[in-house]
């Protein structure tokens, strides 16, 4: 059995191979049909190449719920162990659009390594993991497990729902009781945080069709950009007011109402809006129903519509709701902590997080899953990197996890 000085050094002798194998992975986009990709097939194409030694490796192709036609890919690959229990690493293939392009200082899909950082779209969420993973499996792949079965999961889906991803696999039974759940997600800087409970997530849009006009004659049209403005603001006051409490186990401790994705109203200044829409991100505290906020929405909505003649409608884009938190006192958590003191040398500190990570579909179904992974924040933005320090960091700390849980 190979010790755990001899497994680290491994993962230090591979970091060229590891900045290279990112570099080809993050070529290929990895988009959902509704942000105008062709899904992870042609990225997990790539990624079946790389489980060789695996005792056993599958493919599910999973229809997209937008394009049937395009199918969304999983791998998920397995060292036998002696014991029916398996410690699970669960990443995800797809990244989210890469927004204006005028932003970015390279092409989102040509990486470019510069002062030790790896730019490109889908490099540190969530390239960072299926790299950590791949690689920390590695030095373990020609050995015998004594204890627990190791299993690699690179899902598809995550950026929008996880329907063709994690929840498709849950559906299929592929993880059983008594596994060990880890997602490389959530980045902390210095991989002082493990992420064991979620919020809740709601996805409103709100709708607003008012009456066109001439700006210099107002009064003969409704103008929905500013009944829409009007009504922000209100949706805002009133949640921050209503759902106002806070828990100090999140980060942030306070729940959150953001309006995100608009629409352009009208091409020219002199023309009254007769159409508007905008969406919101709400991250709820899970003391909170999700429901309240739903029906308080619509209230508000419909108070808006009375007063000012518009049709207002509320419509749900995503309603995911918290799981439990995960145990503080289970094998695969305390091993997670004395992995990353080992590695990185600070004791870690169990939070809640906004979410949302598979980890939470896991906790819904009553596993206890953990997010863990260094990161330096640049996730979901123009000129997004990842450290190659955090990569390796990353590994060498699953490296060791998969020595103490499996060896």
């Amino acid at each position: 059995m190979k010790s755990l000085e001899a497994v680290l050094k491994e993962v230090e002798s591979m970091e060229q191979e590891i900045i290279e194998t990112t570099m080809e992975m993050i070529r290929i986009p990895a988009l959902a049909p509704i942000n105008g990709g062709d899904g992870e097939s042609r990225k997990a194409d790539y990624l079946m190449t790389r489980t060789e030694g695996f005792d056993q490796v599958r493919r599910f192709d999973v229809p997209d719920t937008v394009d049937p036609n395009v199918k969304r890919s999983n791998i998920v690959a397995v060292k036998k162990g002696k014991r029916k229990e398996t410690l699970w690493f669960v990443s995800h293939m797809d990244v989210v659009p890469t927004g204006d392009p005028e932003l970015w200082d390279t092409p989102p899909f040509e990486p470019v390594l510069k002062d030790g950082k790896i730019y490109g779209r889908g490099t540190e969420d969530d390239g960072q993991s299926v790299i950590s993973t791949m690689f920390a499996s590695r030095p373990f792949l020609d050995q015998e497990f004594g204890r627990m079965s190791l299993g690699i999961a690179w899902v598809a889906d995550e950026e929008t729902n996880s329907t063709c991803g994690i929840q498709y696999l849950l559906e299929q039974g592929v993880f059983q009781p008594g596994d060990i759940i880890m997602v490389p997600d959530h980045c902390s800087p210095d991989g002082s945080t493990i992420a064991m409970a979620e919020k809740h997530i709601i996805w409103l849009k709100f709708c607003i069709e008012g009456k066109t006009t001439h700006a210099s004659t107002p009064s003969l049209g409704i103008n929905a950009y500013k009944v829409s403005t009007m009504l922000l603001m209100d949706l805002i006051e009133s949640f921050d007011g209503r759902f106002g409490d806070r828990d100090s186990k999140y980060r942030p401790s306070n729940s959150t109402f953001e309006p995100t994705k608009s629409i352009a109203t009208v091409e020219n200044v002199n023309t009254i809006p007769g159409y508007d829409e905008f969406c919101m991100d709400i991250r709820l505290n899970p003391s909170y129903d999700p429901e309240l906020v739903i029906r308080m929405a619509q209230e508000i909505a419909d108070i808006y519509s009375e007063s000012t003649g518009a049709k207002i409608t509320v419509e749900i884009l995503q309603k995911a709701i918290a799981g439990r938190p995960s145990s503080l006192e289970s094998i695969g958590y305390r091993a997670l902590c004395d992995s990353i003191e080992e590695v990185m040398g600070r004791s870690p500190e169990p939070i809640g997080i906004a979410g949302g990570t598979c980890a939470n579909f896991f906790r819904l179904k009553g596993f206890d899953a953990y997010a863990w992974q260094t990161g330096d924040g640049a996730l979901h933005a123009p000129n997004e990197y990842m450290l190659v320090k955090n990569v390796m960091n990353d590994t060498k700390v699953f490296a060791t996890l998969i020595h103490k849980l499996c060896m």
